[in-house]
């Protein structure tokens, strides 16, 4: 094998308790809002929810943390174990915060605004050693549990596409359980460009499919080294694979 040859492995597709839901007439109206409440506007900042992502978010120094809402229980929390807030806390009820989040969302009394975080580039990742690609990967909840992983193995970035992918906010932070601030995400608008560009570094590029026929164990890895998985059902668009 060439030294930077791209190689297809075999793979095959991966495959909540029922949050709070108000009654008829608050889901209309919904409750008071808590005194300072503004909702943010669609490409303003984040909402953040459930203890870990909150958390994960007051410990990340790039994490610019707007307002803080939590029930008397999760802040109370918060002072126990000693978490510095840079915000004045909201006390709210637990309906005040399900009623912004949808009604599956497990918040866990806490609900945080913030800034998104500062974006990546592909330039960024000169000193990677090891990144995860994502072809399309749309369920937020498959992408928060990739973070995850991602976190837990060390990985450097994700690098994914700027359309197709969910946005880093709300179920994707709560599923990655405060993943999303340790493990940066690089978007690129065209992924097979970006693939080129990580090859063009000396990065080993390696897919994973399940119509492959090369199988992990056989192929020699190296480092930096970048792993793609295609979206859920379909797998690796077709320029992907190219």
């Amino acid at each position: 094998m060439a030294e930077n040859a791209d190689v297809l492995i075999q793979n095959r597709p991966m495959q909540n308790r029922k949050g709070y839901r108000p009654p008829p007439r608050d889901r209309r109206r919904g409750p008071a809002r808590p005194r300072g409440y503004t909702r943010p506007a669609a490409d303003g900042p984040v909402l953040l929810y459930g203890w870990h992502s909150v958390k994960a978010a007051l410990e990340n120094p790039e994490r610019e943390i707007l307002a803080i809402y939590g029930t008397e229980n999760a802040l109370r929390r918060f002072k126990d174990e000693g978490l510095a807030l840079p915000v004045e806390p909201h006390l709210v009820r637990p309906d005040a915060i399900a009623a912004r989040l949808t009604p599956d969302a497990v918040h866990q009394g806490i609900l945080a605004e913030a800034n998104p975080l500062p974006e990546k580039e592909l330039d960024d990742l000169k000193d990677a050693r090891l990144v995860l690609v994502l072809d399309q990967v749309t369920d937020p909840h498959n992408v928060g549990a990739m973070l995850r992983s991602a976190s837990a193995f060390a990985v450097d970035a994700i690098v994914t596409t700027a359309r197709h992918s969910p946005s880093a906010t709300g179920v994707l932070a709560k599923a990655a359980s405060g993943a999303l601030e340790l493990v940066p995400i690089v978007s690129v608008q065209n992924l097979a460009r970006g693939l080129q560009a990580l090859k063009d570094r000396g990065v080993q590029v390696v897919g994973l499919d399940s119509d492959a026929t090369s199988d992990l164990a056989d192929v020699p890895l190296r480092a930096p080294l970048a792993v793609a998985l295609g979206a859920e059902g379909k797998g690796q668009r077709q320029l992907t694979r190219e």
